[in-house]
């Protein structure tokens, strides 16, 4: 559960104002889902194309050191890190590697397991709710339409790409926030990469961070609450 109401006191031992307690304690304004690995089970099948893309340009590692590298990143944040370590990559690798993976996405992905369920009680609560993904909107419509959430989400789907700054900047969650006329104090993220959960700390938002695939120790300093099962997130955000 939220750390704040355990003993009203931070990380540090620090007390809490009462302000930020009830935060705690209250339903957010808004909920915005990271899209991969947190609507769908997209990270395991996105970084299996990486590798191999990757590998076939000489950078070759196993898919799970893959996915520790780069899962809640960019594609071109892809490319810069691996011309760092001395690989050269094609200046269009980018976008034919997106393109393999909208094609593989709208193919196999499933909807990551009891998602619905939340989305139902936060329709039932009247609590709006968006997405905000580093991922490119082809990437998206692929994976949501595969799953039948595209439609559920339109209007309030929302990417990095149109945003000055990719996650770990908080932009394209106070994107959401602003266009749904929701303060970022009011928000909750829902994040299972540490990236992401730095954005929405970055952006002042509450971070409910899913670790069902994403190891706890990287999520646990950036979020206020950790969960391993959707079936656990009405809990944490008092529905």
């Amino acid at each position: 559960m939220c750390v704040c109401a355990a003993d009203v006191t931070d990380e540090k031992g620090r007390g809490l104002t009462l302000a930020f307690f009830a935060r705690c304690t209250m339903q957010p304004g808004l909920v915005i889902f990271d899209c991969d690995g947190v609507l769908v089970d997209s990270e395991l099948l996105t970084n299996r194309v990486l590798q191999r893309n990757l590998a076939g340009f000489g950078f070759d590692m196993p898919v799970d050191q893959i996915m520790s590298l780069f899962v809640g990143g960019t594609m071109a944040g892809v490319r810069r890190e691996v011309i760092r370590r001395g690989i050269e990559l094609p200046g269009d690798c980018v976008v034919q590697i997106n393109e393999e993976v909208a094609a593989v996405l709208a193919r196999d992905v499933q909807k990551v397991e009891g998602i619905e369920t939340v989305l139902d009680a936060l329709d039932e609560a009247r609590i709006p709710y968006a997405v905000g993904s580093n991922g490119p909107m082809m990437k998206m419509r692929a994976s949501l339409g595969q799953t039948g959430l595209w439609n559920r989400m339109q209007g309030r789907i929302y990417t990095a790409h149109d945003c000055a700054a990719p996650k770990p900047a908080p932009d394209v969650y106070l994107k959401a926030a602003g266009l749904s006329g929701i303060a970022p104090a009011n928000c909750v993220v829902i994040e299972d990469s540490a990236s992401g959960a730095r954005a929405a700390k970055a952006a002042q938002m509450r971070c409910f961070g899913y670790h069902a695939d994403t190891p706890r120790e990287k999520l646990a300093p950036h979020c206020d609450a950790l969960f391993t099962q959707m079936s656990e997130l009405p809990v944490l955000l008092k529905l």
